[in-house]
């Protein structure tokens, strides 16, 4: 339905679809399967939670994700995944600050989704996108990260202002 009103690129794995409406990443592999059938541009997000990085499950948490996420999938043709840690995004409300990512949390996070890709689908570039509250003040830093491949901008691009600035920091 979607690419029949022109949809070019959807959203799977989405960290507030997973946390509302519990989808799970066998549900979320149904949706990139879809998405990449229907010749769309698929997003999937991965990302943990405080919790899982408090307890040292990052890693695995990540691994699992993008494992059963594209489990089945044979290109990375129209793939694109977003890595959002969930603790770091900022949800848009100024009162609640969340913490920020590291560069090196950031970069030992998409060097790990960059070879669990590299491993599926060999060499075949796919673009890892940083999801954690990416801003005007922030992107020049990101885009500057060793394996970030760009930005899932949420709350910032409510700004026309902020996010015309966001885009010109790379």
């Amino acid at each position: 339905m979607l690419s029949e009103i022109g949809v070019r690129m959807v959203l799977a794995g989405h960290s507030e679809r997973r946390a509302i409406f519990e989808e799970t990443d066998a549900f979320v592999n149904q949706k990139v399967k879809a998405g990449l059938d229907s010749g769309m541009i698929v997003i999937m997000c991965v990302g943990e939670t405080s919790a899982e990085r408090e307890n040292g499950k990052t890693t695995e948490v990540i691994t699992r994700q993008i494992t059963k996420g594209l489990k089945d999938i044979e290109t990375s043709r129209n793939l694109v995944i977003a890595y959002e840690p969930i603790w770091a995004i900022s949800g848009g409300d100024p009162n609640k600050p969340k913490p920020i990512a590291t560069k090196k949390q950031i970069e030992e996070m998409h060097g790990l989704i960059k070879k669990l890709l590299a491993n599926q689908f060999g060499d075949d570039f796919i673009p890892v996108l940083y999801g954690g509250s990416a801003n005007d003040k922030n992107a020049a830093e990101i885009f500057s990260m060793k394996g970030v491949d760009g930005v899932l901008v949420g709350g910032a691009s409510l700004d026309p202002d902020k996010f015309v600035a966001l885009i010109n920091a790379k």
